[in-house]
């Protein structure tokens, strides 16, 4: 009996530290949501953000911009209509002075390559175990494509792209081509915004910002059977794929 309670003790107040550490992790995710404008524009609520692996990067993300200096507005989850009557699904974006902002999130781990001309990239995980993944700066040119198709009066607006990985991956080689394409880890995400809108023009000022909002709000915040139908979509695109690989620009 003394042995059981000498080893059940130990085990029970372990378990009450971790618990009381996951707590205070969750109530301080819980203010930082609570004073971002994340969830009213993604419909996302705190419970959705902090347990889906997807929706929490992606608030991270949006959280690191929203200290972002210029008027700007941030949108989230947007599902944008494309020529073919589906729809592709950009996770962030950002209306600033100095242009469109496209942010694709990858919320992964693991050792990361890629190279902007070849289709698939991969994640290599423990024991060597590899994952491939679409091309994420070949998905963000489709998001931004669309979005082109659908703002008006946008030919003298650039469009900069942002791949923004988990500070708990390692980007070991990626390979980059294009000037307005970022790859990066999101620990990296605001200085590098930061210095990237310090040397562009402004070319938008808040009329314009607004104008193109009123556009693209109609986007955000849809219905479940929109949300249905876009991952039916997808997954009939895997299923024709021969690879396995998405053959668009979307992944699940």
């Amino acid at each position: 009996m003394e042995l059981m309670q000498a080893i059940v003790k130990p085990l029970l107040m372990l378990l009450v530290f971790v618990g009381l550490l996951l707590a205070g992790k969750l109530f301080l995710i819980n203010l930082k949501y609570r004073k971002s404008q994340y969830g009213a524009i993604s419909g996302n609520s705190f419970i959705r953000t902090v347990f889906n692996t997807g929706a929490y990067g992606e608030f991270l993300t949006f959280v690191a911009l929203e200290k972002l200096a210029g008027f700007k507005i941030l949108l989230a989850n947007i599902y944008i209509p494309k020529e073919d009557g589906t729809t592709t699904e950009t996770d962030l974006l950002m209306l600033h002075e100095t242009g469109v902002y496209v942010f694709e999130s990858k919320n992964y781990s693991g050792w990361i390559f890629g190279d902007e001309k070849h289709k698939n990239w991969t994640q290599v995980l423990g024991r060597g175990n590899k994952n491939k993944f679409f091309n994420p700066i070949w998905q963000n040119k489709g998001h931004i494509k669309a979005l082109r198709n659908l703002l008006t009066d946008v030919d003298n607006i650039d469009f900069y792209s942002y791949i923004v990985f988990s500070e708990r991956c390692e980007l070991k080689k990626i390979r980059l081509d294009s000037p307005d394409v970022r790859v990066l880890k999101r620990n990296q995400l605001l200085s590098v915004v930061k210095k990237d809108i310090e040397k562009r023009e402004k070319v938008l000022d808040e009329n314009k910002i607004l104008s193109l909002y009123e556009t693209l709000k109609k986007h955000i915040l849809v219905d479940e059977q929109t949300k249905l139908q876009h991952i039916e979509n997808i997954r009939n695109a895997r299923r024709e794929s021969k690879i396995g690989a998405i053959r668009e620009d979307e992944e699940l």
